[in-house]
C-alpha cells in the first residue's frame, strides 16, 4: 500500500517526479501514475490508489484545473479526508476545493528548505505519519503531532463608529498575512475568515469542515490616539482559551502590539519561528502610525467601493496623496495610487497618469508587484502586448497571492481572447475578496464563451450572492444591479434580470459599466438584440477608450456583433481611440 498519492496534469510532470523523489527520500511509499500497470484498467487501479492512500498530493495548475481527471481525484481524497494541496503556477485550485488550505509552490524546483514544501510535508506528516523520522528532522523543522491551521476571524470594531470598520479589518488582515509567513502552520484564506465576520463561531464546524486546529478571535478599540486591542486564541479540541491579552496603548506601538499577538501565538502553539519569519513579520513598509492609518482607509475603499465607479477611484488616489504626503517612502501607498489612477486614465477616460506613482513605489521598493500591474496595464492600452505580458508575468512572480495582480493578469488575458487562460486568475480574484462580484462576473462569460454551462451556472450564483450582499449595504450601486441582472440571466430567471435591470437604470441610467453589462446580458442569455443594442447607443460616446478591446473579443456581444448599428458605434469608438480623444477630470 502506498503511503501517499501524487494528481497532477501532465504538462507538470516534471514537478510531479520532483515531489515523488523529495517524499520517497523522506521515506514514504509514493505512487504516481507512471506505475501503471500495463493489463489493468487505468480508472480502476486510479480509484483503488487513491482509496488506499494516506495522503493524496493535489499538484495544482491552470493546466490541472481544466483536467477532469484531476478535479475527480482531488474530489475523491477530499471525501476521504485525505487531501493535500499546492499551487504550481501562483492560481488557486479551482471552486470548491480554493476553500481548503493550499501550499504554495510556485517556481520549486526541489528545494527541501522552501516554505511551501515544509507546508506539504507537515501536512502529509499529520495524514501519513513520519515515515523515516530521522530523515523528515533533517528536511523540515520541528513540528506538531497534528497540523496546526489558524483562523483568525476579523477583529470586532469596539470603537462605537462604523466607519473605524476600516481599522479593525486592516490589523485583522495584517495578522492573517503575518502568520502566512511562518512556514510550520497554516491559516484559513482571508476571503473564507472575513465570512465568519460578526458570526457566532461554531469551532468544531471549523475543524471538520476546513481542518481547523485554533481559533484567533478579538477587539479592537481605537479613540484618538489610544488603541485597545484583545485577543484570544481558543483550541478547537476542547474549545478552550490556549492563550489570551489585552494591549492598552499609543497609536504609535500599533506595529508592535501585531508583532506581538504573532510571536505570542506561535510560542503558545510551540512553533519554531524561523530568522527570515521573524525579520518578515516586523517588516510593515512605514514606521508612521498615521500614514498606516491612512492607507488602512485607502485599501478598505479600493476593495469594497463600488466597482467601476470613478467616485471610488478618485477617493483612493486623494487619501493616498494623503500618505505619501505623511511618508513619502510607503511603497505600497505610491502603487495604491497608481492602481486607482490607472483605473481613472484606462476605465474613466480622466486625466491621469499612473506612471510616475508606479514608477516612485517601484524605486522605494523593486518587488511590489501591484505597481508592475499598472505598468502591464499601461503597455496594454498602447498595444505593446508582449511588453505587457512580461510584467504581468514578474507580478505573478513576486506575488502570486495578491488579488489585484490576479485581476490584472485575468483581464489582460481576457482582452487577448484567451479565455482559458483567464479564467484561473478570476477564479483566484474570486477566492481572495469576498465582495469581488466583478470577477465572478466575467468568469461568466469566459465560460459562457468556452460553452461551459456548469461553470457559467457556478459562476453566476456566486456572483448573485455576492451583488445581493453588495446592494443591501448600498441599494445605489448601479455596477451591482447590473451584475446581479446578467446572473439571473445567466441562470434562466428571465423575469427576474428583466426587474433588476429595469431598477439599475431607473438608479443609475448613466453608469456605462452597467450598461454595458446589461447589454451583454440582454443579447446572449435574454436573446434580446434590440435591447441590447439599445442599452449601447445613446452613450457610444462616453464609453471609455480601453472598453473597444473588451467590445472586439466579448463572446457575449457575439449576438449583435454583425448588427449594422453596432458596427457603426464601434468604428466610431476606434476613430476616438486613434484620436487620442481624452475627457477632462
Amino acid at each position: 500500500m502506498s503511503d501517499i498519492f501524487i494528481s497532477y496534469a501532465r504538462p507538470n510532470e516534471p514537478q510531479a517526479k520532483l515531489a515523488g523523489e523529495a517524499l520517497r527520500e523522506l521515506g514514504y511509499h509514493v505512487w504516481r501514475d507512471d506505475e501503471l500497470p500495463a493489463h489493468r484498467a487505468y480508472s480502476e487501479v486510479i480509484e483503488e490508489r487513491i482509496k488506499a492512500a494516506k495522503a493524496v498530493l493535489v499538484l495544482w495548475s491552470a493546466d490541472a484545473a481544466r483536467s477532469q481527471w484531476v478535479r475527480a481525484e482531488a474530489d475523491a481524497a477530499r471525501e476521504a479526508g485525505t487531501l493535500v494541496q499546492v499551487s504550481l503556477d501562483g492560481s488557486l485550485p479551482p471552486m470548491p476545493f480554493n476553500q481548503i488550505q493550499c501550499a504554495d509552490l510556485n517556481g520549486w524546483s526541489g528545494d527541501a528548505a522552501a516554505p511551501g514544501w515544509h507546508k506539504v510535508v507537515s501536512s502529509i506528516a499529520s495524514l501519513a505519519g513520519a515515515a523515516d523520522p530521522t530523515a523528515a528532522e533533517a528536511q523540515t523543522p520541528a513540528q506538531p503531532s497534528r497540523r496546526v491551521m489558524v483562523c483568525v476571524v476579523p477583529f470586532l470594531n469596539m470603537s462605537g463608529d462604523l466607519e473605524q470598520e476600516y481599522f479593525s479589518d486592516g490589523i485583522s488582515e495584517d495578522i492573517i498575512i503575518d502568520l502566512g509567513k511562518v512556514s510550520s502552520l497554516a491559516t484559513v484564506p482571508r476571503n473564507l475568515a472575513f465570512e465568519l465576520k460578526g458570526k457566532r463561531i461554531d469551532s468544531g464546524a471549523l475543524a471538520r469542515e476546513l481542518g481547523v486546529t485554533h481559533i484567533l478571535e478579538g477587539s479592537v478599540r481605537k479613540a484618538g490616539t489610544r488603541v485597545r486591542i484583545t485577543a484570544e486564541l481558543i483550541d478547537c479540541r476542547n474549545n478552550e482559551q490556549l492563550w489570551g491579552d489585552r494591549y492598552d496603548r499609543d497609536l504609535d506601538d500599533i506595529f508592535a502590539i501585531q508583532d506581538e499577538i504573532s510571536k505570542a501565538i506561535v510560542a503558545a502553539l510551540q512553533l519554531k519561528l524561523l530568522p527570515k519569519e521573524k525579520k518578515a513579520i516586523e517588516q510593515r513598509g512605514t514606521s508612521s502610525p498615521e500614514a498606516y492609518n491612512l492607507y488602512l482607509m485607502a485599501r478598505q475603499q479600493w476593495i469594497s467601493g463600488n466597482d467601476g465607479d470613478s467616485r471610488r477611484d478618485e477617493a483612493v488616489v486623494r487619501i493616498c496623496r494623503q500618505v505619501v504626503a505623511v511618508d513619502p517612502s510607503y511603497a505600497k501607498a505610491w502603487a495604491l495610487m497608481a492602481l486607482a489612477q490607472a483605473e481613472l486614465r484606462f476605465r474613466h477616460d480622466k486625466q491621469a497618469d499612473p506612471l510616475p506613482a508606479a514608477e516612485k513605489a517601484l524605486e522605494l521598493d523593486p518587488n511590489l508587484a501591484e505597481a508592475y500591474c499598472v505598468k502591464a496595464r499601461y503597455l496594454a492600452e498602447r498595444g505593446l502586448r508582449d511588453e505587457a505580458d512580461g510584467e504581468i508575468a514578474i507580478a505573478l512572480r513576486l506575488d502570486p497571492d495578491s488579488w489585484e495582480v490576479n485581476k490584472e493578469a485575468a483581464i489582460l488575458t481576457f482582452r487577448q481572447g484567451r479565455f482559458n487562460d483567464a479564467i484561473p486568475y478570476f477564479e483566484k480574484a474570486t477566492a481572495l475578496v469576498e465582495g469581488d462580484y466583478h470577477s465572478s462576473g466575467l468568469l461568466v462569460t469566459c465560460y459562457h464563451g468556452l460553452n461551459d454551462a456548469e461553470g457559467v451556472r457556478r459562476s453566476a450564483e456566486t456572483t448573485f450572492a455576492r451583488v445581493e450582499k453588495a446592494v443591501t449595504q448600498d441599494p445605489s450601486n448601479g455596477a451591482a444591479l447590473g451584475y446581479g441582472a446578467v446572473s439571473l440571466a445567466a441562470l434562466g430567471r428571465a423575469d427576474r434580470a428583466r426587474e433588476w435591470a429595469q431598477r439599475a437604470l431607473l438608479i443609475d441610467p448613466d453608469n456605462t459599466t452597467m450598461r454595458y453589462n446589461l447589454a451583454c446580458g440582454f443579447a446572449t442569455h435574454l436573446h434580446d438584440a434590440d435591447a441590447a443594442v439599445e442599452l449601447l447607443l445613446p452613450y457610444a460616446d462616453k464609453f471609455d477608450p480601453a472598453l473597444v478591446a473588451h467590445f472586439t473579443v466579448d463572446p457575449d456581444i457575439d449576438p449583435i456583433r454583425d448588427d449594422p448599428r453596432f458596427q457603426a458605434m464601434l468604428d466610431g469608438m476606434k476613430a476616438r481611440v486613434a484620436g487620442g480623444a481624452t475627457a477632462t477630470t
